[in-house]
């Protein structure tokens, strides 16, 4: 049954008023009493329905202005206001930080979620270490690639299939991680269907072994509550382009603390870097080196290298005080009726689902064989965007959508799966 605009409208009605993007970021006062979800009003008037937040997410309106600044301070304008980006970095730092409960000293920034996976794979010396790696089908299929070549290059890697009802089973996992198991690699948010692991349950295994978790949480900060300590997650890894509001070239990598002194430096980069001391200049002091150079023993001093996206920078210092500040539960509670609406009527047109039941995710996909052909003009000429794959598709539902979008989607969508 499709939750109506009004059941969810009155639901919305108990939940207390919350900030507005711009009202997070100091932008402007909250109107008294203003709902905060949905916030239309804090993206630009878009000329479709957007529910393709998973591929790419909206910029919010509130960092343009302080985008168009930094475009004149870098542009070195005579009446630039000035940045100081080394503060607005560490204040990211603290917010993504307190989003998925960790340390600020345990992030480092990097370039995508795809790095951060790779740049663990080498600090656990991998595959020269050899031993076994465990992994899903609902790990993000980019990293089918790698662990491919991870297989061809000696290493014994297991990868856990999809349940018929969508789910990675915790019984397969327990009999396929052992004594030889080097890491366990999963999305703690699939991207493939939005199903969400249980993190403590998953790093409490792989830990009962020896093993260390990764955990790709592209698709699950911003999205569902994550506490990384709580759950004991070793490693983990996000862009900032999808959930986070962000953009393309700057993401977060994880990794626990205790664990920095037990694993290899992946590589050397000058963020890395504490403190420098060259004796090659003039006026230099002597030394036997032509520098001396102390790592700082944070995470960014294990796993650092270079330029930091500083527009991401700016984006996020906007996004993400705001999500802390509306809280995850909150947007989860506010989208949930909204996933249930999908979730049910498809079902019942019959169409064949891929996302199990109780998910609480932002993502929901059906299976459909040729989607892309049966589908692609359909949603086109009906301006509606959402990820149309080869044979699935998957509807990503963020903050600024409401039962209305849900009610164009279905509209627009075949009332029963097209034949073939």
């Amino acid at each position: 049954m499709i939750v109506s605009r009004r059941s969810l409208l009155s639901a919305a009605a108990l939940a207390p008023a919350l900030p507005t993007l711009a009202a997070a970021s100091g932008q402007m006062a909250e109107p008294a009493g203003a709902p905060a979800l949905p916030a239309r009003a804090d993206f630009a008037p878009m000329p479709f329905t957007y529910l393709d937040s998973g591929s790419t997410h909206p910029t919010p309106l509130a960092p343009q202005a302080t985008m168009a600044d930094y475009l004149r301070y870098k542009g070195r304008a005579a009446d630039a206001p000035s940045f100081d980006m080394d503060e607005r970095e560490k204040a990211v730092m603290a917010d993504f930080a307190k989003l998925v409960g960790c340390d600020a000293d345990e992030l480092c920034f990097i370039q995508s979620t795809t790095m951060g996976e790779a740049l663990v794979i080498q600090a656990l010396d991998l595959p020269r270490a050899g031993g076994r790696i465990v992994t899903d089908a609902l790990h993000f299929f980019g990293s089918f690639y790698t662990y491919g070549e991870l297989g061809k290059a000696g290493m014994d890697v297991v990868t856990l299939p999809m349940t018929k009802e969508g789910r990675i089973d915790m019984a397969a996992m327990g009999a396929a991680v052992n004594g030889k198991t080097r890491l366990v690699s999963i999305s703690a948010v699939s991207t493939t269907n939005g199903f969400q692991h249980d993190l403590k349950k998953v790093c409490d295994l792989a830990h009962a072994h020896g093993a260390y978790i990764y955990a790709d949480i592209v698709h699950g900060a911003g999205t569902v509550p994550i506490d990384l300590h709580a759950a004991g997650v070793d490693f983990a890894a996000a862009s900032s382009y999808k959930w986070l509001m962000g953009d393309f070239g700057l993401g977060f990598l994880y990794v626990r603390k205790d664990l920095l002194d037990k694993i290899r430096r992946p590589w050397w980069g000058y963020h890395q870097v504490a403190s420098f001391k060259p004796h090659v200049f003039p006026y230099d002091p002597p030394g036997s080196s032509v520098a001396d150079c102390d790592a700082s023993p944070d995470a960014t001093g294990h796993f650092g290298m270079g330029t930091t996206s500083w527009s991401g920078v700016i984006l996020l210092g906007h996004s993400l005080p705001w999500l802390n500040k509306v809280g995850i539960g909150a947007i989860q509670a506010w989208r949930q009726p909204m996933v249930d609406a999908v979730q049910g009527e498809l079902r019942r047109r019959g169409y064949e689902p891929l996302t199990p039941a109780d998910q609480r995710t932002p993502l929901v996909a059906f299976a459909l064989k040729d989607a892309r052909a049966k589908l692609g003009d359909k949603m086109k000429e009906a301006k509606i965007r959402l990820t149309i794959s080869q044979n699935r598709f998957r509807v990503s539902i963020s903050v600024f959508n409401d039962m209305n979008d849900i009610d164009r989607l279905l509209a627009a969508l075949p009332k029963t799966p097209p034949p073939g």
